[in-house]
């Protein structure tokens, strides 16, 4: 637009290049991005998690085992499959209910929940004990598949595992359903030693006002989930 305008209206143009110049450094500096995430994440902090009569683990963390891979790999958010292993083995619930298919045109492959069940049989966790819902391509379908397992086996009380990041909107999708379901959250992007790093030194806090493209992701991920609770519930899904 800038480019477009600066040889006939140069006051346009230099306002939108201030406005993209703005934007940039409000998006990609850590102070921004950090404290959005956290606002998302910090909802539902972890604590002792009571026992429940299933674990759902939602998707959206595998590549599926396709050349060159030779198995299937875990993505950044795969923190909640390991999660969710480490609850079964902390005796939290007996069953674990693995929720998510496979978009054909982001990224061929296996439907999700059976990726996930190949990563946690490889590290232990018996068959008999994961149950593959591979139907679910967003976070409602996951919630009404789910509620539908739950109701055929007479399951009461759930922990819901996914990034903290997207467990805000997961939960009200999840109550929306009826569902007497406890966070479970992992992957968290900021802790408190992140928001520590930003007033640590001087140095530190100029350093985190330069632009950076991890920031900018991080942001870009909060904000996407802010516009998919107001998408949601214009929806009625939450």
């Amino acid at each position: 637009m800038a480019f477009l305008t600066v040889g006939r209206r140069p006051r346009t143009a230099a306002f939108c290049i201030a406005f993209a110049l703005i934007l940039l450094l409000g998006t990609s500096n850590g102070w921004v991005s950090r404290y959005l995430v956290r606002s998302l994440e910090w909802q539902n902090t972890p604590s002792q998690l009571p026992n429940a009569e299933a674990i759902v683990v939602l998707g959206g963390a595998t590549r599926s085992a396709l050349l060159p891979r030779p198995t299937v790999d875990l993505q950044e958010s795969g923190d909640r499959v390991i999660y969710a292993a480490q609850l079964y083995r902390q005796k939290k619930a007996p069953l674990l209910i693995l929720s998510g298919g496979r978009i054909e045109w982001f990224g061929k492959g296996t439907p999700e929940s059976e990726d996930m069940a190949t990563i946690l049989t490889s590290i232990g966790i018996p068959k008999e004990a994961l149950i593959q819902e591979p139907d679910s391509l967003n976070t409602y379908q996951n919630a009404v598949n789910v509620r539908k397992i739950l109701e055929q086996r007479n399951i009461k009380r759930v922990l819901l595992v996914t990034s903290a990041i997207h467990m805000p909107r997961s939960l009200l999708i999840f109550q929306k359903q009826n569902i007497d379901v406890i966070a479970a959250p992992t992957d968290f992007l900021v802790s408190t030693g992140e928001l520590g790093e930003l007033t640590s030194t001087p140095k530190a806090a100029i350093l985190n006002l330069l632009p950076d493209t991890s920031y900018i992701d991080q942001f870009t991920s909060a904000l996407k989930e802010y516009i998919g609770i107001v998408i949601y519930r214009l929806r009625g899904w939450l």
